[in-house]
């Protein structure tokens, strides 16, 4: 069954579908009268039916709430240096699917990309289509936030109420790696954690002392060097796994 991200009031009975949704529904499925759909407002999901199909949106009937549980216990926040545009946006989708909760993409000083202003809205706005588009896929209860792009010393002062502040390099040691199994066996439910992984050029010395002077603990990922687009799904992967299994 198809699901859409629809902003509605669930104490109403009926709410509208417009624009690229309304599209989907109409001329992609091509769904008619009656057909049912799940529809979650990023807070509760339900079963609703199309009650009726005009020019411009389709009209819904909310039938009754879904229990579903399919959101991670703690809110993961993955600072992503900026690679390479298919690369990120391979990321997204991937950690959208992992049940992260926000994605920040931040220009590091290795990162290869430069945007302009322009350019940067154009990117941000293809960027949460394709989240919203791997939440529905995945069956989440909410889209992950993407924030604007940001530079490093942004995502510090950011970074101020999270609780724990990692970052992934790849010159750490067995301690570090150490370090990163005590957080997950430490971090609570409804807690966060905000992890930031390089580019494709890694990060500079300058920024590990930066990260460091400013609370954040170096984490090793293991032995083997991981792509800028697979550290993150490693750690996404990880501190779910951690999370979900606990007795």
């Amino acid at each position: 069954m198809q699901r859409y991200f629809v902003d509605f009031n669930e104490n109403e009975k009926y709410f509208k579908i417009t624009g690229d949704d309304f599209h989907h529904i109409k001329n992609v499925m091509r769904m008619k009268i009656n057909d049912e759909i799940y529809v979650s407002n990023q807070t509760v999901v339900f079963y609703a039916k199309i009650s009726d199909i005009d020019a411009d949106y389709v009209l819904c009937e909310i039938l009754s709430q879904v229990k579903t549980n399919s959101e991670l216990p703690i809110k993961i926040s993955i600072a992503q240096g900026l690679p390479k545009a298919d690369k990120f946006e391979f990321v997204i989708q991937k950690l959208t699917e992992l049940g992260v909760s926000e994605i920040i993409p931040v220009l590091s000083e290795r990162s290869i990309i430069k945007l302009d202003n322009k350019k940067e809205d154009k990117k941000l706005t293809r960027y949460n289509k394709i989240a919203k588009e791997a939440a529905e896929q995945s069956h989440r209860v909410k889209i992950p936030n993407i924030t604007e792009i940001m530079s490093v010393k942004e995502l510090i002062k950011y970074s101020e109420n999270y609780k724990y502040k990692l970052f992934a390099y790849e010159a750490s040691n067995e301690t570090d790696l150490i370090y990163f199994k005590h957080v997950l066996k430490e971090i609570k439910t409804n807690e966060n954690i905000l992890v930031f992984i390089g580019p494709e050029g890694g990060i500079s010395e300058k920024e590990v002392e930066l990260f460091k002077n400013n609370e954040f603990r170096v984490i090793s990922l293991g032995k083997r060097i991981l792509r800028t687009e697979t550290a993150p799904l490693y750690v996404a992967s990880v501190i779910s796994y951690e999370l979900e299994t606990r007795g």
